[in-house]
C-alpha cells in the first residue's frame, strides 16, 4: 500500500519534471548542464556577430535625428532559439521619437532561417505579414528569411504607435519571435529597454 506514494514522490523529483517547461532566462546568458533549449543556438557563426555588446544594439547615428539599429536573431537560446538580442515576446523595448530615421542591420549567424520586418502588434496574430508597415522596413525576402547572413535597411519613423521588430517567417513572430517597437510623439532621444533594465539611452555615434 505504500508503493503509490512513493512512486508518487520520486516522480516529483525527478530532475526531467522541474526542468522540461523551464523558461529561459530572458536576458544573454551561459547556458549549463542538461538544458532543455541547449541546442537552439548551435552552429552559429560567431565571426558574423564579433565584437559587437549590447551598446551596439542602439546608438545614434551619424546625421542629426538618426538612430542606428543593431537586431541579431538566435542570440541566445530563449524562446528556443526564436529571439532578437536575446529577448522574444516583446520582452526588449525600442523607443524611438518620430520623424526619426531608422537605420537597421540585421543578422543571422544561426543556420535556421529568420527574417525582420517592421509591423503594427496587431499584426502579431497572424500566420504571416506580406508587407511593412513602413515603407522599406524589412530585409528582402522576409518570408523565406535568411540563414548565416546580414541584411540592412533603413526606415522614417514618421507615424506615432505600436510596433515590433518581428521574424516575417511564417508563424514565428505568433510564437514570440518578436521585441517590441513604440513610436513616440513625446520621447525626445532614442532609448532600448531590455528586459528588467531600466531605460537607457542611445549609445554614442561609433568612430569608424
Amino acid at each position: 500500500m505504500m508503493r503509490l506514494p512513493f512512486l508518487l514522490g520520486a516522480a516529483l523529483l525527478c530532475p526531467f519534471s522541474l526542468t522540461i517547461h523551464a523558461e529561459t532566462p530572458a536576458a544573454p546568458a551561459e547556458h549549463t548542464g542538461h538544458d532543455h533549449h541547449a541546442t537552439a543556438s548551435a552552429g552559429r557563426k560567431m565571426e558574423l556577430i564579433e565584437g559587437l555588446t549590447s551598446d551596439d544594439f542602439l546608438r545614434l547615428g551619424s546625421k542629426p535625428n538618426t538612430v542606428d539599429v543593431i537586431i541579431i536573431a538566435v542570440f541566445n537560446d530563449e524562446n528556443y532559439g526564436m529571439n532578437f538580442n536575446g529577448f522574444a515576446k516583446g520582452a526588449a523595448i525600442y523607443t524611438i521619437p518620430k520623424g526619426w530615421t531608422v537605420n537597421v542591420t540585421y543578422i543571422n549567424p544561426s543556420p535556421v532561417p529568420h527574417s525582420l520586418i517592421v509591423i503594427e502588434k496587431d499584426e502579431l496574430k497572424k500566420l504571416q505579414v506580406a508587407e511593412p508597415y513602413f515603407k522599406g522596413a524589412a530585409v528582402p525576402n522576409h518570408l523565406k528569411g535568411l540563414a548565416y547572413e546580414k541584411s540592412s535597411f533603413s526606415f522614417v519613423a514618421d507615424e506615432a504607435g505600436e510596433f515590433a521588430f518581428a521574424c516575417g517567417f511564417p508563424s514565428h513572430a505568433m510564437n514570440g519571435h518578436w521585441i517590441a517597437l513604440e513610436i513616440s510623439d513625446e520621447a525626445k532621444a532614442p532609448t532600448i529597454k531590455l528586459g528588467a533594465a531600466e531605460a537607457k539611452a542611445a549609445s554614442p555615434t561609433k568612430s569608424n
